[in-house]
């Protein structure tokens, strides 16, 4: 196991097995096939298979009206970013599509989806972000009307990873304004093959990611499937988005170690100048860089995470310093990985290339750095 997980201080021995459990699972599941970057929604579909088959989806899927283990969360995400971000997405998706409706469906609803969920037999998707609503969800424009014993959707969400893949989505919509005059957002449960939903684009990224837009024309949906009450969308939102935050950093994290270890192995067999090129100062240099950005960025992640089920009060500051110090820090750490690499580096499906275009998303979905910083320094003027 690797050893720094060992000696953290905000880990139970239960969560020390699941490590460990965790990293034999990656090794013989993930890893034999990581690096294949044949047709996404298939391969998606298989991870899902995989991690529902050894039980690990139950870890992204809350009981319903409970909170998620975000260790646990931080713990899994860490080790399959290691090996596949695909995998990954595959794993978190599940959850970020089920939170809301685990905290405040009506019991029919949630029990039905939750389990499927769990067990892998549908994917879940999370639909929030639009054309022109991204990190401001008060600008969201899709509506949902009351309509006898149901509601009628109308809108687009852009950005929607598992666009096209996913089963049912969670849509969340104006369904009118507050008191202060500001959108009134709630959540729908939406199932894929609901008349009037469509995938209208699916959007060609940088790295291998299921992800598109989507469309509600006149989309019709039961009254049961709003999840909790009219306006208690943006809440929910929230919520689901400081459970999942911290471990972003987490996904982050895996993918910073792989470069890391990459790095290491490689300046240990390559030679230049007649010198292995870990022998040489500015390689020692960047290595001992990269290795404490790594140590803090998990300091920080599991330290969120630990005080996230341990009940503190809040977490939203700690969370999003989790998130904005480990992405950033990734990132360089995966830079200075594919420098050290060289030329060898640069070539297309090599470790590090994949790194460095899978990393680059993580600094901008589910808050982008910039907003971090925002809510980071709002929080501590209010304390």
């Amino acid at each position: 196991m690797d050893k720094f997980i060992a000696q953290l201080p905000f880990l139970t021995p239960e969560h020390l097995t699941l490590a460990g459990d965790m990293e034999t699972f990656v090794r013989l599941e993930i890893e034999p096939t990581a690096i294949e970057e044949r047709d996404v929604d298939a391969r998606l579909r298989e991870y899902v298979g995989i991690l529902a088959e050894a039980g690990v989806l139950r870890y992204a899927v809350a009981d319903p009206g409970a909170n998620l283990g975000v260790r646990a969360l931080c713990l899994i995400r860490e080790a399959l970013a290691y090996s596949s971000p695909l995998a990954d997405i595959a794993f978190v998706m599940q959850g970020l599509g089920t939170y809301a409706i685990s905290q405040a469906a009506p019991e029919h609803v949630r029990d039905f989806w939750l389990s499927r969920a769990a067990e892998g037999k549908a994917i879940a998707a999370f639909a929030l972000t639009e054309p022109d609503a991204g990190s401001d969800v008060a600008s969201i424009k899709t509506t949902a009307q009351r309509d006898g014993d149901g509601y009628v959707i109308n809108g687009s969400k852009r950005f929607i990873t598992n666009a096209g893949v996913a089963d049912f989505y969670t849509v969340f919509a104006r369904t009118g304004a507050d008191a202060n005059g500001r959108a009134a957002l709630s959540a729908f449960v939406v199932g894929a093959k609901v008349a009037g939903f469509s995938v209208i684009e699916r959007t060609s990224m940088l790295s291998a990611h299921p992800i598109g837009e989507i469309e509600l024309k006149n989309c019709r949906v039961p009254a049961d499937n709003l999840v909790g009450a009219e306006g208690d969308g943006f809440l929910l939102a929230m919520r689901t988005m400081d459970t999942f935050r911290a471990s972003v950093g987490a996904a982050a994290c895996g993918m910073a170690r792989r470069a890391l270890d990459e790095a290491v192995r490689y300046a240990g067999s390559r030679k230049q100048f007649g010198r292995l090129l870990a022998e040489h100062q500015l390689i020692q240099e960047k290595l001992a860089d990269m290795v404490t950005e790594l140590d803090a960025a998990r300091l920080l992640v599991y330290r969120a995470a630990y005080l996230k089920d341990t009940a503190a009060a809040r977490v939203t500051r700690e969370a999003s310093e989790a998130k904005l110090f480990a992405t950033e820090a990734a990132s360089r750490i995966i830079d200075q990985s594919l420098q050290i690499h060289g030329g060898t580096g640069l070539v297309r499906g090599s470790v590090v290339e994949r790194l460095y275009r899978d990393i680059r998303a993580l600094r901008i979905y589910e808050g982008t750095s910039e907003i971090q910083k925002l809510i980071i320094a709002s929080q501590l003027l209010k304390e």
